[in-house]
Order: C-alpha cells, then structure tokens, then sequence
C-alpha cells in the first residue's frame, strides 16, 4: 500500500508537476532515506508522528549530514504529505510543524571580469593537438560566451537546437526548470562565436553543441572542457559552469541591473532565490571600499 503511495506521488511529481529526473530521484532517496531509519519500526506513512520526524531530524544532526542535506529531504517529505493530504484524504501533515535548522549561507563564488576575459580567451590562444577536429576550438569558445553571455545553466546549454537560436533578434529561446520557456538576450562576442563554430563545424539543424562523435554534446564533456582551460589559466580556484552563471548574475547587478531583470534572465521562479547576488554585490562593494578609502579603517 505504502509502496503505491510513493508511486503515486512520484508519477504526479513527473506528470502535474513536471518534476526533473534529478527531483524525482531526491525524492525517492528521501523516502527511502526515512523508511531506513524506521526499520522494522516502520507501519507506513500514515502511521508516522512530528515526534518521529523530530527524532529522524536529531538522527541525521547527530551522523553529521550537511543542513542543506536535511533541509532537502525534508523538503521531499513536506511535498509527498501534502500530496497525501489533497489527494489521499489523509487529514494532516505530521511534517509541517518540525522545525529544521536554519539553511547556511555560503556566498556563491564569482570571477572577476578580467578572469572572465582570460577563460573566455583561452580555446583559440591553445594549440590544435592532432586529433582534434578545427571546429572543436570555436565549439569551446561559442560555449564559454554564451554561458556567460546568457546565465544558462549546464542543461539549458546543452539542450539547445540551432532553432533556439534567433540571431536576427540577437536572443536565444530557452527551456529551464519545469519545462519553463524564457527568451534571454545574446551579447555581440558570443553571436559572432556562434557563427563562426557553426560555420566552420556546418551545424545547420538539430543540437547546437556537438560532441567529437557529431551527437548532442554530454554534460561530462562540457565541465571536462572546462577544467581543460581553467588549468590553463591564472583563475586560483575551481570553478563549475554554474559558476560563469553566479558572475553573470553578479557582473548585471554591479553594473545596476535591476533584480526583478536578473530573476528573469535567470528563470529563477521566486525573487528570494535571485536576491543571494546582492549579498555578492555588496560584500565586494565593502571590500573595494576598505581596499580603497583611506578612512575606511580606524
């Protein structure tokens, strides 16, 4: 019975809600993940109490998993109660008066526009090994701009056909999270890499971004590239492709961008989740200015 229930949910998460498989799968862990710990214990959903959930919460607290750990299983089992009770006629959540910890904050990591520059430099500066093929360079360089260029995340990336691309109207049309449409402009740089990667790789239709074999590209492929040019560089740090996102929101808001703008160029469906650039933004307003004015210090 249990078993249908969590069947149940996840094929409304996936079907209603168009949950991504990686959402689908943080749920099936949380499940999993609390049935565990019960045990033998365990009589079903139904039967489980906030006293139990508190004790699941000190259980994982104690074995030391991060508090972003514990907030998003919990956040998976908060999502399957509610589904009990609007569909399942269960008659309350035993979740929704535990109490977690509060999230942590950690910054997110930005590049400087100069470090920028350099990684964006960097596919046509290296030398052409051997086996690879003319065009794999400007593919590089077309997809360091646009990500950039665009704040697209690693799957919007990837995903994208030539036909999202309008160059005319100089945007890209992009699918995000939960099937999410948004159009987001393309800068100068990254329109002419563009060109010059499907010319000279003839990509005329179909994925934009091909692997060596001609296929769609991999996500594996595009954080191996990457790390190829970041170890070519002067950048300190390792850096993901979600990275170039965190400073392209960042570079937008230092220049005076509006936040509302930036949620959108980000497909970010709530503004609290755009507002952690601030943060960014003013922590390196501080440190300019303490770098920079002679009173700053006492």
């Amino acid at each position: 019975m249990d078993e249908t229930l969590e069947s149940d949910f996840l094929k409304f998460m996936e079907v209603e809600r168009t949950a991504s498989p990686r959402t689908l799968e943080n749920y099936r862990l949380a499940m999993a993940s609390c049935r565990g710990w019960r045990g033998e214990g365990f009589e079903g959903w139904r039967e489980l109490t906030p006293d139990d959930f508190r004790r699941w919460l000190f259980e994982m607290m104690k074995a030391d998993l991060s508090k972003a750990t514990i907030r998003l299983r919990f956040a998976a089992i908060r999502s399957f109660y509610k589904f009990l009770v609007h569909r399942r006629g269960l008659a309350k959540s035993p979740v929704a008066e535990v109490q977690l910890p509060k999230p942590e904050k950690k910054l997110p990591v930005v590049l400087t526009v100069a470090q920028i520059d350099e990684l964006l430099a960097l596919p046509l500066q290296v030398p052409l090994m051997k086996q690879t093929k003319p065009w794999m360079p400007l593919r590089d360089a077309a997809i360091l701009e646009l990500f950039y260029s665009c704040g697209l995340r690693i799957s919007e990336l990837r995903g994208l056909d030539v036909k999202d691309i309008d160059f005319l109207g100089e945007n890209v049309r992009v699918m995000g999270k939960g099937s999410k449409e948004r159009i987001v402009p393309i800068g100068g740089p990254a329109l002419s890499a563009l060109q010059r990667y499907q010319r000279e790789a003839a990509v005329t239709n179909g994925p934009i971004f091909l692997g060596k074999n001609r296929t769609r590209i991999t996500q594996q492929a595009i954080d191996l590239l990457l790390k190829k040019y970041l170890k070519l560089s002067s950048i300190p740090f390792k850096i993901s492709p979600h990275k170039l996102r965190h400073s392209f929101a960042t570079h937008l808001l230092d220049a005076g961008a509006d936040l509302r703008s930036v949620q959108s160029l980000l497909g970010h469906a709530s503004l609290s989740t755009t507002q952690i650039y601030t943060h960014v933004t003013k922590e390196r307003l501080r440190s300019a200015y303490d770098q920079a004015h002679p009173r700053a210090k006492g």
